[in-house]
């Protein structure tokens, strides 16, 4: 049997046990009983505001996903014009995956803080399906797309090398920009939202109102937390699709690129398939091991379920390797073995990342007790503390990566590096609903206050809401470890498209890019948190009308317009987006065509190394400060209102834009950059005469 054919097999076979799973959680969920009956008018204002912005967002990106599929259609010649087919395709399967992730994820909050009243275990279980969902069903329609765009292709074009190389992988390049493009929106305008409703609730709510969070007097309440789903659930969701794709794309280039015999470069453009599809067996077997018992804690049965995943994976990807790069092959059994070391040390490293974003912003850890404890001295050193751990917290996430970098290219060049990028998302769908619960159990904490559900029920949503806090921390993390390590992979693929080996970094065309692509997060950054600053004035504002013209609303006798502050982040979060996506998305075709393919290179190397590294800043000062003002909640009621409260209070607000949207859109910005770059990179060829 072909080698493709066996490829094929295995992604289709993929996808229909991601579909199943899917089906059966969503189905379970579903049937759950919420019995409280002011739980269900609070979780239908979430729902109901969720699913009204992502089908607001995605209306808008029609247009965007037509022109630029229309572009690619007129721009590329013969066979490459299907790239637009598959840029659509892209596009709509991610919006798909965070349509359906977040459709269960708004199910799955109301039902677990149901749940909560029989205990820690059956909370636990309901919300980690409901992230479930969303981790299968981002695995399972990345490999139904790429099956799709594979086979049709194949079968047109033929499965040689020569077609292969030329016509049928840079097609399929467009499926990972259109899923590029719908994460980049979803990212920047999903953060928008949540941070816009967030920052109005904080400041307004706990520090000039003096009421608690989650409490449903706050107007800007239920807008938050509908911001938790767009931005963790959906925008997350797209980030980790577009890096799943693009790593399994990436390396099938490199691999079709290496110096061998024919069979070999199919067999190694093959591999990132068949690992894809082992890490979707390997998350599905490893999910099932989520579970508490006794005294076993909510943290301890997600790690177990991550081990798991990270274990079963390491044994299939010795199979695949030793199946497909064995005895059968040029360079025989030690090649497979270090193809294998090289996705084990991706594993390995995406493990170590998740730890150490732990350590810098997890509850009661050293760096994050120093920020409580400088909560007593005043706001101002709050952030300076702050700012100190973010700062500090960037190098040894950089050390693992340099570090798997170079471990991998030792044992297999650079295929060694796209392998080991793709082994670290190898168990995606496992990470994946670990990060996705956090928003889930954020949320059933938030509707057990708004609910005034009993005493029992909010500790245990307490729990998981502060288990959560540090899964969503870690996805964070991770995604952007994954990220470094994709925009690596594919700028070497497109280094092998255009034909260039060799870079002199002190040229003066190099040069002016490094430094124009070192900046170019700093200007994304300040456009995404200046508009999260305009968004969060016009909350504030809308909140203080409520309480200046509604007084009623603090003492229950008026009912707060929740709607209308829905309304305000879905507008700003709408119109904010678009100027940073068109930006990330024209970029690279400006530089590459007016200054040249060794320029746009400079910018891509530029803006990787700057982004990763002031992503890491961001993300890991966010969730310290967030943290910390957890820790200071932690003391008791005494402390609410105090100036130690208000002043952790402010560190989290300033936190919240970094954390989540500006730190997180970054990784989708350095991939982005690099895939429009991929999928241009015959037009650059051509019209350079490389």
């Amino acid at each position: 049997m072909s080698i493709l054919v066996i490829a094929f097999i295995g992604l289709g076979a993929g996808g229909i046990i991601a579909g199943i799973d899917v089906f059966l959680k969503s189905r379970w969920i579903l049937r759950q009983p919420v019995e409280n009956g002011l739980l269900r008018r609070v979780s239908k204002y979430v729902s109901d505001g969720a699913m009204a912005f992502l089908t607001r967002e995605y209306r808008m990106l029609i247009p965007f996903l037509l022109i630029a599929a229309s572009f690619l259609a007129v721009a590329n010649r013969g066979a490459l014009r299907f790239q637009a087919v598959a840029f659509i395709l892209g596009g709509v399967t991610s919006a798909l995956a965070g349509f359906i992730g977040m459709k269960i994820a708004t199910a799955a909050n109301a039902r677990t803080t149901h749940a909560a009243s029989g205990g820690l275990n059956p909370a636990l279980r309901l919300s980690f399906a409901g992230g479930s969902v969303m981790g299968l069903s981002v695995v399972g329609l990345v490999l139904l797309g790429v099956l799709l765009v594979l086979l049709v292709t194949t079968l047109v074009y033929g499965g040689g090398v020569g077609p292969l190389q030329s016509t049928v992988l840079p097609i399929l390049s467009g499926f990972s920009l259109g899923a590029s493009s719908i994460a980049l929106f979803a990212r920047v305008g999903g953060g928008i939202f949540t941070k816009a409703a967030d920052v109005g609730a904080d400041l307004v709510g706990k520090v000039e109102a003096g009421i608690p969070e989650d409490d449903h007097r706050n107007p800007a309440t239920i807008a938050d937390n509908v911001g938790d789903n767009v931005g963790d659930v959906a925008g997350m969701g797209a980030d980790l699709f577009e890096s799943f794709a693009g790593s399994i794309i990436g390396t099938m280039f490199l691999g079709i690129a290496v110096q061998g015999s024919e069979p070999l470069r199919i067999r190694l453009m093959v591999l990132p398939l068949v690992l894809a599809f082992a890490g979707l067996i390997a998350s599905v077997i490893g999910i099932r091991f989520v579970r508490t018992g006794g005294k076993a804690s909510a943290q301890r049965a997600l790690t177990s379920g991550t081990i798991m995943s990270v274990l079963i994976a390491v044994v299939l990807a010795f199979f695949a390797c030793r199946f497909l790069i064995g005895p059968t092959s040029i360079i025989s059994m030690t090649g497979a073995i270090r193809i294998f070391f090289a996705t084990t040390l991706g594993m390995v490293a995406g493990t170590l990342l998740g730890f150490i974003t732990e350590y810098f912003t997890g509850t009661n850890t050293r760096p994050v007790r120093t920020i409580a404890k400088s909560c007593d001295t005043g706001a101002a050193t709050t952030i300076i503390s702050g700012l100190g751990v973010g700062m500090q917290s960037s190098f040894p996430p950089i050390l693992i990566i340099a570090a798997a970098i170079t471990g991998s290219h030792s044992l297999a060049g650079t295929y060694g590096i796209a392998i080991a990028s793709l082994g670290m998302l190898m168990t995606l769908g496992t990470q994946l609903a670990v990060d996705a619960f956090g928003p889930i159990a954020d949320n059933a904490g938030g509707l057990a206050n708004m609910a005034g559900m009993p005493h029992e029920v909010r500790e245990i949503t307490d729990q998981l809401d502060s288990v959560g806090n540090t899964s969503a921390a870690v996805g964070k993390g991770f995604a952007i470890g994954s990220a470094a390590l994709t925009s690596v992979i594919l700028f070497n693929a497109f280094r092998e498209q255009v034909g260039i080996n060799f870079i002199d970094l002190m040229s003066t065309r190099v040069l002016t890019g490094l430094l124009f692509g070192a900046m170019i997060p700093y200007l994304f950054s300040s456009i995404c948190i200046g508009t999260i600053s305009k968004a969060a004035f016009l909350m504030i504002e809308e909140v203080r009308r409520q309480f200046r013209e509604k007084p009623g609303i603090l003492d229950e006798t008026e009912v707060p317009d929740y709607l209308r502050c829905i309304d305000i982040a879905s507008s700003s979060a709408i119109k904010g987006m678009l100027l940073p996506g068109v930006v990330a998305a024209l970029l690279p075709v400006i530089v590459g065509f007016v200054g040249g393919v060794e320029m746009l290179m400079g910018v891509l190397i530029g803006v990787t190394v700057s982004g990763v590294v002031f992503a890491l800043f961001m993300v890991n000062a966010g969730g310290a400060w967030d943290n910390a003002k957890k820790m200071i909640e932690a003391r008791g009621d005494a402390t609410l209102g105090s100036e130690a409260h208000k002043a952790s209070v402010v560190g989290d607000t300033v936190g919240d834009p970094l954390k989540d949207t500006a730190g997180p859109a970054l990784n989708i910005l350095i991939k982005l950059m690099a895939v429009v770059s991929l999928v241009i990179a015959p037009l650059l060829k051509s019209y350079w005469g490389l």
